[in-house]
């Protein structure tokens, strides 16, 4: 009989791969936490930035009502912990801008940002707190 000569460390039979499937199974286990990881942070962005929407709507809407320090309660409550809310009135015109870090700083650079824009409603001065007289419009000549 003839013998048969063996590779150095293979056992008979054997492909040479063993733990290959580990490894494979690791990284991909390792890229869809990655993934879902990403994916929620998208959905927190997405969150974030509705949050800054509702909260920048209603500052604005509530300013120029002539409540101001409401406005400024109820965007610090509607938008995320940690935002910087602006009111600004200028002349008869009302803005409110509303940033955010979305995901607590999770993803640098990130931010999201709201506008809203309204105008006072007769009555309210564009110093706020002071009214003003409403504005009369002549009533239309009667058509005989």
């Amino acid at each position: 009989m003839a013998a048969v000569s063996r590779a150095a460390g293979r056992e008979p039979g054997g492909t040479g791969d063993r733990g290959a499937v580990t490894v494979e199974a690791a990284l991909a286990l390792c890229s869809l936490v990655l993934v879902l990881a990403l994916a929620l942070a998208g959905v927190a962005a997405v969150s974030a930035q509705l949050r800054c929407i509702d909260a920048a709507r209603e500052a604005a809407r509530l300013t120029a009502r002539g409540e101001q320090q409401r406005g400024e309660q109820a965007a610090r409550r509607l938008a995320p912990d940690g935002a910087a809310v602006e009111i600004a009135v200028r002349g008869d015109e009302v803005s409110v801008r509303v940033a955010a870090d979305p995901v607590a700083g999770l993803l640098p650079g990130v931010d999201v940002t709201a506008e809203a824009f309204a105008v006072l409603e007769p009555g309210v001065s564009g110093e706020l707190g002071v009214q003003r007289a409403p504005v009369i419009s002549p009533e239309p000549a009667a058509v005989p």
